[in-house]
């Protein structure tokens, strides 16, 4: 089980799937979110013999304002997996729209200074 990978599919409907690769048995999994268990569902591939497909509903009590992460983890050895994460909230629209405007700024700075070094250079 050394070799688990866990490759997101799709996220729809509220339900994030998944397709596990490289499991010889059923893995130990565990889904959390705030160091707080989830429940999930596997079940066999119809596509890949060798695959399973998990599929984790996302509580609608856990979505709010700011960001929310997921964490797949393998029980046994305590390795992350795979993870996900959920946006919401106009403030947080707020901060990306600040966060998108610094960023702008700082990169006409540096195109500013890199035309200045190249004319001074040549």
């Amino acid at each position: 089980m050394s070799d688990l990978k866990v490759t997101k599919t799709r996220f729809f409907a509220g339900v994030w799937e998944g397709v596990i690769t490289g499991a010889n048995a059923q893995p130990d999994l565990e889904v959390s979110h705030l160091g707080a268990a989830l429940k999930f569902e596997l079940s066999t591939s119809e596509n890949a013999p060798n695959a399973l497909v998990l599929r984790i509903p996302v509580p609608a009590d856990l979505l709010s304002d700011g960001v929310q992460v997921f964490l797949i983890s393998n029980k046994t050895t305590g390795r992350t997996l795979n993870s996900f994460t959920i946006i919401a909230g106009e403030p947080l629209e707020d901060d990306i729209r600040a966060e998108t405007e610094l960023l702008r700024a700082e990169l006409d700075m540096l195109k500013k200074a890199f035309r200045r070094h190249c004319l001074e250079t040549s």
